[in-house]
């Protein structure tokens, strides 16, 4: 179940890093209202992305504290999901392009499968 984990983890950092690309060309920033623009925007991304990489290496090790980063991307990617819906049935227009729609639901599945292989390896 451990190597599943690991191709599961690393399909959903693809995806979330993909939407991260999304997000940059929707300013995201502007959207939650954050200061800085892209420089600030691209400044968070730097230890975001390394502790993306470092759990994926911690998984990959079968690392306890690795189920935790696993635990935490999944729970991002769930966030991810919920808030751009949220923005959406609010009117918003970004993210409704079909390539950031598969994104996001995809982000919503491979979180939902990576969350319940976590929770199974962490209960057993």
């Amino acid at each position: 179940m451990a190597e599943i984990l690991f191709w599961v983890y690393l399909t959903n950092s693809v995806l979330l890093i993909n939407h991260e690309i999304d997000s940059a060309y929707w300013q995201e920033w502007e959207l939650f209202k954050l200061p800085g623009g892209i420089t600030g925007f691209l400044i968070v991304h730097f230890p975001a992305l390394f502790l993306v990489f470092y759990g994926l290496v911690l998984v990959f090790q079968r690392a306890a504290a690795g189920l935790m980063f696993s635990l935490g991307l999944s729970f991002g990617g769930l966030f991810a999901f919920t808030i751009h819906t949220y923005f959406i049935q609010r009117g918003r227009h970004e993210f409704k392009a079909p390539i950031s729609q598969f994104i996001l639901i995809g982000t919503l599945i491979v979180s939902l499968i990576q969350a319940g292989i976590t929770i199974y390896i962490l209960a057993a």
